[in-house]
């Protein structure tokens, strides 16, 4: 059954590193993420699983999560409970000359959500599918990149749709900024080990 209890309203306070929260950045980060980690807490205690997803820019406060229709997951996100869904993605490896200023470079969302009250409809998921390969990779489109949807493998093709109630976003840019980091006569090393997609 799920909770009724209102969402504290300071759920989604960044707290730690307060000048690192960019909240008008969370749609943009959704937009640009790969993979959503989706946490529950079950029967058997918390769990969570990386998953991919969709997010519409025409309805920005939905969050679709894209699955098999039997998994644990989705039958526990889709009964009502409440989800916490994170999205990071990683851009470099920061260094320092102290241990304690190593960090990395990323951004993340956090969002809080549960299952909206309606679910896709067949043609909505075809809809989602669609929108979420043209994400994943950008100019593939149904008839010229790959094949439409039959309507077997939209029967087997499972959404679930997540209103986020709340959301958080968070960003470390830069070097690192440890003491002696700029400094070239301190010993050691400092810098930042760009990543990029692949790597």
């Amino acid at each position: 059954m799920a909770h009724d209890t209102p969402l504290s309203p300071d759920r989604a306070t960044v707290r730690m590193h307060r000048e690192r929260a960019v909240p008008d950045a969370a749609a943009r980060f959704l937009r640009e993420g790969i993979v959503a980690h989706v946490g529950i807490a079950d029967a058997d205690g918390p769990v969570v699983i990386p998953m991919t997803y969709h997010v519409d820019p025409a309805t920005p406060h939905e969050l679709h999560l894209h699955g098999a229709y039997h998994s644990r997951l989705m039958q526990a996100v889709a009964s009502g409970e409440r989800v916490c869904v994170t999205v990071t993605t990683v851009q470099g490896l920061v260094f320092s000359k102290t241990a304690l200023n190593h960090s990395v470079n990323y951004h993340s969302v956090v969002c809080f959500c549960r299952a909206a009250a309606r679910q896709p409809t067949a043609e909505r998921k075809r809809d989602l599918l669609d929108g979420l390969i043209g994400r994943y990779w950008p100019g593939r489109a149904p008839g010229n990149g790959y094949a439409p949807m039959s309507p077997a493998h939209l029967d087997a093709t499972a959404f679930v749709t997540l209103t986020i109630e709340a959301v958080s976003a968070k960003q470390r840019i830069g070097g690192p900024n440890g003491p002696g980091d700029d400094d070239p006569a301190v010993t050691g090393t400092a810098g930042v080990t760009e990543l990029r997609p692949g790597d």
